[in-house]
């Protein structure tokens, strides 16, 4: 992602990213997620029947925050929209899960489906 100054690149090896959405009631609602870094975007496959899934249909405004564990006070805050995509086939699944090592499909009940998730971002901000 080349919005992203190289001082903190790293950080999207993290191994999880904090999704922040706005809920039905205009609250935020915060998420710990897998996520992957793909041809400098970053992507996101979540399961449609999540709230999250529900709150970006419903307002795709949102944040996502690469922290540095080692350091908290060091991290990459992408502020933007959200953009929705189907996953019928797990292709993107199978790519994220490949990065945790994890088999996706096995996290879904039957008849429930996956969405990749991209963020398009209109603000980045770092810190540390």
């Amino acid at each position: 992602m080349t919005q992203i100054p190289e001082s903190h690149r790293d950080l999207l090896n993290a191994n999880v990213a904090t999704l922040a959405t706005i809920g039905p009631s205009g609250r935020p609602q915060v998420s710990e997620l897998w996520f992957l870094a793909d041809e400098g975007e970053i992507r996101m496959s979540l399961n449609t029947t999540r709230q999250k899934v529900k709150n970006l249909l419903r307002q795709p405004a949102c944040s996502l925050l690469l922290l540095d564990l080692a350091n908290p006070y060091r991290y990459v805050e992408l502020r933007g929209d959200a953009e929705i995509e189907p996953d019928d086939d797990y292709a993107f699944a199978d790519r994220l899960g490949a990065k945790y090592g994890a088999d996706v499909r096995t996290m879904d009940n039957p008849g429930e489906s996956r969405v990749v998730v991209t963020i398009r971002p209109t603000r980045i901000r770092t810190w540390g």
